[in-house]
């Protein structure tokens, strides 16, 4: 694995960015082209902190990173740069703000054969060694801690709903491939229902009038019609203990 500085970008005039988080909802940089794939030997973790955008330095929220694990993989998005004016903002964004440091991988688009030559793509990885990493915990633990951070980007609870809606619109099999990500999403839509807290305020939408008159948001906050977040629970339950550990970066 390569690693870069990323105030002194390669000289080639474009480069490909693999985002994982909020970067695939919200990438807030001019891009030629996007796609979505994956890359090889990761798993997603929501254990870094953040006290920027979805936290503060009393509450950090809590954000994702990737961590080795063999086998593996991670779907995302992947944006297409040309030009050196997206790095210093993803610089700014994950880097400066965000406590990542950035590393190259190779990308693989959703519809790419086997003749196909992988992508070497850009992606940004926190370890623990930097200051806002929060690590491990057991899952209802990380899901009370997002459920009640805010920062000035917006609720914790939105990053991680968000994620899960691109997934499961643009990834096959989403559920099987991030069971984690779709757990967190019910225990977090739980949460918000008993806490009686309006989702469409959570999810920063305008609020919509149901039949009987109360507001709701444009995501559908019925649990009972989430199959495959629901499945993700049994498929959980049968993955075998894997060690995880945080990319190195020399």
């Amino acid at each position: 694995m390569d690693s870069l500085d990323i105030s002194s970008p390669e000289e080639s005039s474009s480069i490909w960015v693999f985002g994982y988080g909020s970067l695939c909802w919200h990438p807030g940089f001019e891009f030629e082209k996007s796609t979505t794939g994956y890359v090889k030997g990761y798993s997603r973790k929501f254990w870094q902190g953040n006290d920027q955008h979805r936290g503060t330095s009393d509450s950090p929220g809590r954000v994702a990173t990737l961590v080795q694990q063999p086998e593996n993989i991670v779907w995302g998005r992947a944006f297409l740069v040309c030009g050196k004016s997206a790095v210093p903002y993803l610089n700014t964004r994950e880097g400066v703000l965000g406590g990542y440091m950035t590393s190259f991988e190779e990308f693989y688009p959703k519809d790419h054969s086997e003749d196909d030559r992988p992508i070497r793509t850009m992606m940004f990885v926190a370890c623990p060694d930097n200051s806002l990493w929060l690590g491990d915990a057991p899952l209802h633990e990380i899901a009370n801690q997002i459920v009640s951070c805010k920062g000035p980007s917006g609720h914790n609870a939105e990053y991680v709903l968000r994620l899960a809606i691109f997934m499961r619109e643009n990834i096959p099999d989403a559920h099987l491939h991030d069971p984690e990500l779709f757990t967190l999403e019910i225990m977090l839509l739980s949460r918000i229902k008993e806490q009686k807290i309006p989702l469409h305020i959570i999810m920063n939408e305008p609020s919509t009038s149901n039949d009987n008159g109360s507001s709701s948001s444009n995501y559908q906050d019925d649990l009972d019609v989430r199959p495959v977040a629901r499945r993700s629970f049994d498929f959980t339950a049968r993955l075998p203990n894997k060690n995880l550990r945080c990319v190195n970066i020399n």
